[in-house]
């Protein structure tokens, strides 16, 4: 807080009293002019967070919409690759079987062959 003095010249026509109550009356404004100040610093500061809050809800909502989108797709993704590896498997599968039977075959030929001599 600021300390006020009078000027000699006032201090002597006002008189002591005089002067001690208008330095009183200085201090009072100035201290109302702070307490205003600071009211009105909070006025617009919690103004300010209110947007700035409101802004950061819509961007949620907005960083929300987009991960509800982008799970969709990747579900849609996920399910085209199990899918595709149900069929590779039973393609797979088909192949072992194709390839055991031809084995088998090839072992009866060179067993009959080896066995008719």
């Amino acid at each position: 807080m600021s300390v006020i003095t009078i000027p000699r010249s006032l201090r002597e026509r006002l008189g002591d009293d005089a002067s001690d109550a208008f330095a009183t009356l200085i201090n009072d404004i100035d201290l109302s002019a702070r307490k205003d100040a600071i009211v009105i610093a909070e006025e617009r500061f919690e103004r300010r967070l209110v947007e700035e809050a409101s802004k950061l809800r819509l961007e949620i909502g907005k960083v929300n919409e987009r991960i509800t989108e982008e799970s969709g797709k990747l579900q849609i993704e996920i399910e085209k690759l199990r899918a595709e590896t149900a069929n590779t498997k039973a393609e797979n599968i088909k192949w072992m079987f194709l390839f055991w039977i031809g084995q088998l075959a090839a072992t009866f030929a060179i067993i009959k062959f080896l066995l008719v001599k």
